[in-house]
């Protein structure tokens, strides 16, 4: 059981598949981007449990919309935002390869973007290249990438800016906003 903002209980799937953010590092983002909530178009990507998604729901976002490859996962996710979301919220939940489904936003862009993927993935610079190419991220938006830095290191990508990069043990924010130079 996994406990977010406002002491609500999450369900969590058993074993080590799916790693939960862990609370001081959920914490801290809602933290930094506490202007940002209320009202805002949340995109979580890679969902495991949806907590990043329920957390956003609880602190007043007006959309959630989430992606997660894994059937038991995007069931719970499903369960958890069921759980928070106020009938004024609205959530959508796609079931399947991140990048792929991606393209089913195109042009709907989004205030804060939270990705998570397996560290050991590969899906680190195809994910984010296609946020920029699908237009996912409002101009005023943010983008914060999860990653374990022995996995991954952020890197300069076209349309991106590298705006700060947070570390919390050995778990690494990194944040990115649009490139708005010609």
């Amino acid at each position: 059981m996994l406990r977010i903002y406002g002491n609500r209980a999450l369900k969590t799937l058993p074993g080590n598949d799916t790693r939960p953010t862990a609370a001081r590092v959920r914490e801290a983002l809602f933290n930094i981007w506490q202007g940002r909530i209320a009202d805002c178009r949340w995109l979580d990507l890679c969902t495991g449990s949806g907590a990043m998604g329920a957390e956003a729901l609880c602190r007043g976002a007006a959309e959630v919309v989430g992606i997660e490859k894994s059937p038991e996962a995007y069931a719970i996710t499903r369960e958890n935002w069921q759980k928070v979301a106020q009938p004024d919220q609205t959530f959508s939940l796609f079931r399947g390869d991140v990048v792929k489904q991606l393209s089913r936003l195109h042009g709907q862009p989004f205030d804060c973007i939270y990705f998570d993927p397996p560290y050991d993935s590969e899906l680190y610079m195809p994910v984010l290249e296609r946020l920029v190419a699908l237009n996912l991220l409002q101009p005023t938006g943010e983008i914060a990438v999860e990653h374990r830095p022995d996995a991954w290191r952020p890197v300069a990508i076209s349309g991106l800016d590298l705006v700060r990069q947070k570390q919390y043990g050995t778990t690494h924010l990194a944040f990115y906003r649009p490139d708005l130079l010609p």
